[in-house]
């Protein structure tokens, strides 16, 4: 997993790669806490590299999700793929977390 903060700090893009499961959503959430605490509350999660997310994954999203709200900032998804969208309609977190087709547009407005 890699992340990139912009030039100017407004945001910063996380990039999990392959499984986003029970082994690897603490360690997401883990990084997300941290850039919280440092103040760093637009957080982007582009999935376009994970090809299998569970449960634990969706948890790890959604605890990201409310931290950053609580922060007076947010947490968007961008380019899912095809398993991921589906487990997010599947579960309806597509309400919640509205995905986005690419990093540009989920960063917009930021």
């Amino acid at each position: 997993m890699t992340y990139t903060e912009n030039d100017n700090g407004t945001y910063v893009v996380f990039v999990p790669e392959g499984k986003f499961n029970l082994v690897t959503a603490p360690l997401m959430k883990d990084r997300i806490d941290e850039l919280l605490k440092d103040g760093k509350a637009n957080v982007v999660v582009d999935l376009h590299a994970v090809d299998f997310i569970d449960s634990s994954g969706l948890g790890a999203l959604i605890g990201g999700l409310k931290g950053a709200r609580q922060q007076g900032g947010d947490l968007r998804i961008a380019d899912a793929a095809d398993q991921v969208r589906a487990v997010l309609k599947l579960t309806n977190l597509d309400r919640i977390l509205t995905p986005f087709a690419t990093v540009e547009e989920a960063t917009n407005g930021w």
